[in-house]
């Protein structure tokens, strides 16, 4: 783990592959419950996920 990331709460996987984000992903990024979108990626060498925020640039998909 790199000193940027900064603990926020442990959950559990729910049994539909959720994960329950902190409240405090709200007050601290810029995001909307139900609008905003996140890109995953996966580090296999430390096995960690890693969300960010999507941005969409107009790309076709």
């Amino acid at each position: 783990m790199n000193d940027t990331n900064i603990y926020l709460d442990t959950y559990v996987l729910q049994q539909d592959m959720r994960i329950r984000l902190p409240k405090a992903v709200l007050s601290n990024l810029n995001v909307e419950k139900g609008k905003t979108k996140f890109d995953i990626y996966l580090d296999s060498d430390e096995k960690t996920l890693v969300l960010r925020i999507h941005e969409d640039r107009g790309e076709i998909q």
